[in-house]
């Protein structure tokens, strides 16, 4: 113990460059101020946390908050270890978690340029320490979203949607309350998805998106029936107002079955009047495919595509998209070229992809002889076995499919009459497609 006072007191001039007399900063009794911080950061240097915790305790009473940052990010280190430390003591506990959003809050006050930081932070501990609390969650993720904006952590902004969904399923807030909060994150995610820096954080925060649109698309607000209710009469109140036609699109895509309405065809022509940008194209792409508007469909699909603000993960969406509508209309060069595109520019959407290219080959018509008509099928295997392996959840339909298609592999007898033996390297070409598979046939 000495030898340990011995070297708070050699160390803490030095660390913290005071004068110990000096007022001001360290507050009243500035000596007693940095003493503590020098006893509690000594202590947790040794990791010894029995006594490093009550140094804190007094050093943060002694000290003003703003005399120094790492206190409050230490503390918040500290309580936490408390706080998981007195699980049984409900009272104690809570009252340490409310300690924990102080120090949050104290940081965000006073050390502006960490602000962002520390209230991003404050949402973890608000989600690790408020489960089951959705009224307290959403009021905190609220009181951040609004102070953080666009700066806020992907996942508190998906954190914030799931809070009002659980409010609004218990009856305790109105869907329009939801539709706000998640049209306001869904600007923000795209200023923090614009903002990352490296591959990881893109591929993190898309998935995180995927993860937010998920929630609100299982919501239960975002029905047609709702949104036709909540957004039919602000419409015709506003019908020149883009930001509402925008919203309108948005959610209206995501809503099952929600596109073949007056509405929705109301504010995607809005959009594209006032704003003919991707986003307004891919809308009236949707609406002509459903009224069976096909060249009008593929135009609005191309515009859509090649339109320089839409990134690559938006292309393959959109790619995929005309793919099954090619597929449908018995386009099967354009649905392979869009489907090849989707898959190579998006792993998540290549087993669909895979899919549909699997289709496109069985319904292809090629060459005279029984083994160049079957060899298609080969192909189509092919990329049934690789959009399972791609996509999981598509295993059951391409098994069937596998299963369906191999009926029609050659017989071995009619291979051998074309020198085709089981295991051989076949290369198969028509309608402007071409592959190299393996030869099969029927056992």
């Amino acid at each position: 113990m000495k030898k340990l006072l011995l070297a708070i007191v050699i160390i803490a001039p030095a660390v913290f460059g005071v004068n110990m007399n000096a007022q001001g900063r360290y507050g009243a009794d500035s000596a007693e101020c940095v003493k503590y911080l020098s006893y509690y950061k000594e202590y947790g240097k040794q990791k010894d946390y029995e006594s490093s915790i009550p140094a804190w305790r007094k050093a943060y009473e002694l000290c003003p908050p703003a005399s120094m940052q790492t206190m409050l990010v230490d503390g918040a280190v500290l309580v936490r270890r408390l706080i998981s430390a007195n699980g049984k003591n409900a009272e104690y506990q809570a009252a340490l978690i409310d300690t924990l959003m102080t120090l949050h809050q104290q940081r965000a006050e006073n050390f502006p340029k960490y602000a962002v930081t520390a209230r991003n932070n404050m949402a973890i501990d608000v989600s690790n320490f408020f489960k089951g609390n959705a009224e307290r969650q959403f009021e905190e993720y609220e009181k951040i979203v609004e102070a953080n904006q666009s700066k806020s952590k992907a996942s508190v902004l998906l954190f914030d949607l799931a809070a009002a969904v659980e409010l609004f399923k218990d009856g305790k807030i109105p869907a329009d309350e939801v539709l706000k909060v998640y049209e306001r994150n869904s600007q923000y995610f795209d200023g923090v998805i614009a903002a990352d820096n490296t591959d990881e954080d893109k591929e993190n925060n898309s998935k995180t998106r995927a993860d937010f649109e998920g929630c609100f698309a299982t919501s239960g607000v975002a029905s047609c029936e709702n949104l036709i209710s909540l957004f039919g009469p602000k419409y015709e109140a506003d019908p020149d107002n883009l930001d509402l036609a925008t919203s309108i699109v948005r959610m209206m895509n995501i809503a099952e079955d929600c596109t073949n309405n007056s509405l929705y065809l109301n504010a995607a022509t809005t959009m594209y009047r006032l704003n003919p940008s991707a986003a307004a194209a891919h809308a009236l792409f949707k609406l002509n495919a459903a009224g069976g508007n096909v060249d009008d469909a593929l135009r609005y699909a191309e515009e859509a595509i090649s339109s320089p603000e839409s990134d690559i993960a938006t292309d393959a969406s959109y790619s995929l998209e005309l793919a099954v509508f090619c597929l449908s209309n018995k386009m099967s060069a354009k649905a392979y070229e869009a489907a090849q595109f989707a898959a190579t520019n998006d792993a998540s959407l290549a087993g669909k992809a895979y899919m549909i290219i699997a289709n496109v080959w069985a319904s292809a018509t090629c060459g005279d002889n029984e083994i160049e008509k079957r060899a298609p099928y080969w192909v189509a295997v092919d990329y049934l076995i690789k959009a399972k392996a791609a996509d999981e959840s598509l295993a059951e339909e391409a098994n069937r499919l596998i299963a369906q298609y191999s009926k029609y592999y050659p017989q071995t007898a009619d291979a051998f009459m074309y020198d085709v033996t089981d295991g051989n390297s076949y290369t198969v070409s028509c309608s402007g497609m071409r592959a190299t598979t393996t030869v099969r046939t029927q056992k």
